[in-house]
């Protein structure tokens, strides 16, 4: 997952370290010739002078004698020379250099699903955040890849655990009725999978569940969900094909509190985020349900395609988090810093298998680390 960065950052920042100790070369060299030719030459002239006057002695015997005494260093001082090299130990990154390493950065991120608006907006940040600003010689690689790290943990909001949102609600005496997370998405993501992974997840935190088969138009899918549930040992809630999907919600909520469950876990059909009178209807769902969690579920895989997805969805119904499916096969990544970007709202979860355990917390530090940052 953008391999090419690290090695494209070291390269970039080797060539602004060579470049600044020509520049520190160039500038010893020009004090040097100043120091010799005036300051020097002047001293020497005085002194010449005054032992003229004083001896009376002629000035070429006095010459060399005196260059050789003015030459001598004190004990423990440096050297003019050494004191100027020793400065120049800093860096400053011109507008012009960064503009030249921006070019090659924009396509890494672009090739690695990383969408334009992005791609500026991390560009952006890095620029007013390195450029004019000096940096040890030593460390400026190492610094540059601290301001790129901190640009990736600005953009990507902080994730939250799913247990321990369901445990907060539980925890409070007055609150008695079921948290309620409703799963939305286009066609195809993996919802109904996801959701069997969540209800997996919640019951190996010793939190209940019940599953609502809100998918009333793909077919099997009510099947597909009652398949897991079997497998889960966990209530399906489902009515038939073409039911209201909002009641089926509403009826899963009435159990759950019936049966003093923790967690009702809601369905959706896929649609598309073009298909406005499908919005409608998870509107309508929302509206009915009124769940605590509304929960964005994408593929991985997808690239620019999803930012448009999860605009619409979030637009109708606010979506309060992310889950992105088939991460395992996803080896560019820029699709997880895209959606964060787009919506300012975390991802939480990757699903990285069929498999009900294939799915684990999304953790940006481990995510940036497998940038090479």
């Amino acid at each position: 997952m953008f391999g090419k960065l690290k090695d494209k950052l070291r390269s970039w920042t080797k060539k602004i370290s060579e470049k600044s100790e020509e520049v520190g070369e160039v500038f010893v060299e020009e004090k040097k010739a100043v120091v010799e030719k005036k300051v020097p030459e002047k001293k020497v002239q005085e002194e010449i002078r005054k032992e003229i006057k004083k001896e009376k002695i002629g000035e070429v015997e006095k010459i060399s004698e005196i260059k050789e005494k003015l030459s001598e260093e004190k004990p423990g001082t440096k050297s003019f020379f050494e004191k100027v090299t020793s400065k120049i130990k800093k860096i400053k990154i011109s507008e012009k250099e960064f503009d030249v390493y921006a070019d090659d950065l924009e396509m890494l991120l672009l090739e690695n699903n990383v969408a334009m608006e992005v791609t500026e907006k991390v560009i952006s940040e890095l620029k007013d955040r390195i450029v004019g600003r000096e940096f040890l010689k030593k460390e400026v690689e190492s610094e540059i890849k601290d301001f790129f790290r901190e640009v990736i943990e600005d953009i990507l909001v902080e994730p939250y655990d799913f247990a321990e949102r369901v445990r907060s609600q539980k925890s409070d005496v007055r609150s008695q009725e079921p948290y309620v997370i409703l799963f939305c998405g286009i066609n195809g993501t993996g919802k109904t999978t996801t959701i069997a992974k969540v209800a997996d997840y919640l019951k190996r935190k010793n939190l209940s569940c019940v599953l609502a088969a809100g998918d009333t138009f793909r077919a099997a899918s009510i099947e597909q969900l009652k398949t897991h549930g079997e497998r889960l040992n966990i209530k399906v809630v489902a009515h038939e094909y073409g039911s209201d999907p909002a009641s089926v919600g509403f009826d899963a909520i009435a159990y759950a509190k019936k049966n003093k469950i923790d967690c009702v876990l809601i369905d959706t059909a896929g649609r598309m985020h073009t298909a406005k009178n499908l919005l409608k209807e998870m509107e309508k769902i929302v509206k009915v349900c009124k769940p605590d969690l509304k929960i964005f579920v994408g593929e991985s895989i997808t690239g620019n395609d999803i930012l448009e997805q999860v605009r619409s969805f979030d637009w109708a119904i606010g979506i309060d988090g992310i889950v992105l499916s088939k991460a395992d096969i996803d080896e560019k990544g820029g699709t997880a810093l895209s959606v964060g970007y787009v919506t300012k709202k975390p991802i939480l979860y990757l699903g990285t298998g069929q498999e009900y355990d294939k799915f684990e917390p999304f953790d940006r530090q481990k995510f940036i680390e497998r940038l090479g940052l």
